[in-house]
């Protein structure tokens, strides 16, 4: 089993700089082409940014495992506010009083009730997967719409990058990230039937935890740089593409059935998740190292759950 933590690590590693390369290369692009600065934030850095997660549970679904790419998003959510959040704030407050995150927290929330009713409904198929896709691009325009004349910093922007090192990058995110997804899935799979679990169990835990590092290490930094604005919104943000992007094109590849242990108790934890969010957003809480230590108690307990 120590071969295949080896894969597990080497698949995420492999994710994580494949990713950010991959962002590199199409921002620069992007902009190169003359795509606005805002279209390409909201679109090319977004889904570039949780191509990871994508490449994942496609992959899981190819390999017969849809289990685990419907546990890496519903696990990967619930990480995403109390692990993403949690951690940082044992580092430093992260003031969140101060940040208006109102609007994308409505369109989290109601992603999140739309994806629980499609999932009552016991199987994911695709045209399920196109009224995610569908919701995703009325957010987006709606937007764009609200925020046309803002001043747009675009991640990965890099002025004056050669060409060259361009298609190298790109070459890099299209090369790496299915080789990264395929020996992560293989080696999580491999797991669950050596430790006699389910390959959902391992998507909500560890494959989920994985995929979530980058977002963890984003809100590591903004913690360090007091920037909780861009700590609330990475999560806010990841957590409404895993659910109506990764999601919706995933199960256009296949159907994916939804265990009655999903239905039951993980669902429900990933919309309490997302409602923790309410005094930050609404009450002007900060997130406090008080706070901190609550959420990540919550996560470990979670995990201790799922995993019994």
């Amino acid at each position: 089993m120590t071969v295949d933590f080896l894969m597990v690590a080497i698949g995420l590693l492999i994710l994580i700089f494949a990713g950010d390369a991959l962002v590199k290369g199409a921002v620069n692009l992007a902009l190169r082409l003359g795509i606005p600065a805002l279209v390409v934030s909201l679109t090319v850095v977004a889904f570039g940014t949780s191509a990871p997660e994508l490449l994942v549970s496609v992959q899981a679904i190819l390999n017969g495992a849809p289990g685990l790419a419907l546990g890496n998003v519903v696990g990967s959510n619930t990480a995403n506010v109390l692990l993403v959040l949690g951690i940082p704030a044992l580092i430093a407050t992260l003031h969140t009083s101060g940040c208006d995150t109102r609007r994308d927290f409505f369109y989290m929330l109601g992603a999140t009730v739309l994806f629980i009713g499609l999932c009552l409904t016991g199987e994911l198929v695709w045209w399920n997967g196109l009224i995610l896709l569908a919701v995703l691009g009325g957010v987006l325009v709606a937007t764009f719409l609200s925020s046309r004349g803002e001043k747009v910093e675009v991640e990965g922007a890099q002025p004056g990058l050669p060409g060259w090192r361009v298609t190298v990058y790109l070459l890099i995110g299209l090369i790496g990230l299915p080789l990264g997804a395929n020996l992560l899935v293989n080696g999580a799979t491999s797991i669950a039937r050596s430790v006699g679990v389910s390959e959902t169990v391992i998507g909500l835990t560890l494959v989920a935890v994985g995929t979530s590092l980058p977002e963890l290490a984003t809100t590591v930094m903004a913690a360090i740089r007091r920037h909780a604005d861009v700590a609330l919104g990475n999560v806010i943000g990841s957590n409404l593409f895993n659910l109506l992007g990764i999601m919706g094109v995933a199960v256009l590849v296949g159907p994916v059935p939804v265990e009655a242990t999903f239905l039951s108790k993980d669902l429900w934890v990933m919309l309490a998740a997302t409602l923790m969010l309410v005094p930050f957003v609404f009450w002007g809480r900060d997130i406090t190292r008080l706070w901190g230590v609550a959420l990540s108690a919550l996560y470990c307990g979670y995990l201790w759950w799922a995993l019994a």
